[in-house]
């Protein structure tokens, strides 16, 4: 004869509670994950129409990119030129957590790979390589840091609305990188006017059995402990507080100004890093009026990856691959490379269709404003008052 054992007890509701819970979460990923790839999906659609419209071929475009962003030794390519992109997204995010809109990132950019391109030389002739490339970085992140600190101050002591004072240091920084590669760092062995050429063997060094620098292990370890600095730690809980509300922010004892300044000096000083990273991973020198303009391709991916670092990372690699192999495709397709430009503008477009409708249906409301829904319905209607 067995002894049945006394059952545990459990508060009434809590597993239905659970898979009430576990729904809600799985809802919460698919949800997340088709306003992440829709948008993309439906940009490259209408981009293929767009082709189509001009006369060229989306079929051939698209296998371009495929060929000649991925396939043989392609892909190498992509990695390459994710490590910048990786890390301007990863500062980025650091600033948009915190609610505050850091668009000087051109500026920041230049001004980062002109510490490398113009000190590289002198630095490289004189000391070790690790030593050199060492101060560099670091040289790179303190300047970005520093051209941060107008448009942090004026927001944090005087609310000066960051958008414009960013651009405006933003526009001042590409001038100052274009007059020191004029001016003092000019090679003067060439007419061009760009910066000495660092030697191959100065270079960032490469993973072994590739051609990709370090520089993009580096970009993935920035974007890993940035994702746990963000998610896991109490800096990255006082950041959400702080972009959540200012004003609660300062009741629980944290102090705006340092903390609008302290962003933005992460930022910058990330976005500037990116600048070194890939002077000393790929292009050796720089040249006046060089701008790759990596931030406005970066930000859209940015916000589908929810401000996350992790998430952003297979979202950077697809327009690594896009930028690399559309190029050629573009060209081979009878389109300016512009038109990639056109492709990144139409992903915000639907992003932002997108994100509306989920918010509208997420909150059980029509996907069209009041406003519109009753100047469509009204004819429809006898004594033109009545509602949905």
């Amino acid at each position: 004869m067995s002894i049945d054992t006394e059952p545990e007890l459990k508060p009434a509701g809590q597993r239905p509670a659970l898979r009430g819970i576990e729904q809600s979460r799985g809802r919460a990923i698919v949800d997340g994950l088709v306003r992440s790839i829709l948008p993309v999906l439906l940009a490259l659609i209408v981009a293929g129409f767009i082709m189509l419209a001009m006369g060229s071929s989306p079929l051939a475009f698209f296998q371009g990119v495929w060929t000649y962003g991925l396939s043989g030794g392609n892909w190498q390519r992509s990695l390459v030129l994710m490590a910048p992109l990786v890390i301007i997204a990863v500062g980025l995010i650091v600033a948009f957590r915190g609610q505050l809109w850091n668009l000087g990132y051109n500026g920041q950019y230049l001004l980062g790979a002109v510490v490398a391109s113009g000190m590289g030389p002198y630095l490289f002739a004189v000391m070790p390589a690790w030593l050199a490339t060492l101060i560099i970085f670091v040289g790179a992140i303190l300047v970005g840091a520093v051209w941060s600190l107008i448009p942090a101050i004026l927001k944090a002591r005087y609310g000066t609305n960051e958008i414009i004072t960013s651009l405006v240091m933003s526009f001042i920084g590409v001038g100052v990188a274009n007059l020191l590669i004029k001016g003092p760092f000019k090679d003067p062995s060439t007419p061009q006017p760009q910066t000495a050429v660092i030697p191959d063997d100065q270079l960032l060094p490469y993973i072994p059995g590739t051609q990709i620098h370090i520089g993009f292990v580096l970009a993935i370890v920035l974007a890993v402990v940035a994702q746990f600095v963000l998610t896991r730690t109490s800096f990255g809980l006082r950041m959400d507080v702080f972009g959540a509300s200012p004003k609660a922010a300062r009741h629980v004892g944290i102090n705006s100004t340092w903390m609008v300044i302290l962003l933005f000096a992460i930022s910058s000083g990330l976005i500037a890093f990116a600048g070194s990273i890939d002077v000393l991973g790929q292009y050796s020198y720089q040249r006046a009026n060089w701008d790759p303009h990596y931030g406005d391709a970066v930000m859209p991916f940015v916000f589908l990856a929810r401000l996350s670092p992790l998430a952003a990372i297979p979202l950077v690699a697809f327009y690594a691959i896009l930028a690399t192999g559309g190029t050629l495709a573009a060209q081979q397709a009878g389109l300016n490379v512009d038109f990639l430009l056109v492709i990144v503008g139409l992903i915000l477009l639907f992003m932002t269709i997108t994100e509306y409708v989920g918010e509208r249906r997420r909150l059980g409301q029509s996907y069209l404003p009041a406003g519109l829904r009753r100047t469509l319905v009204r004819p429809f209607q006898r004594d033109g008052r009545g509602s949905l």
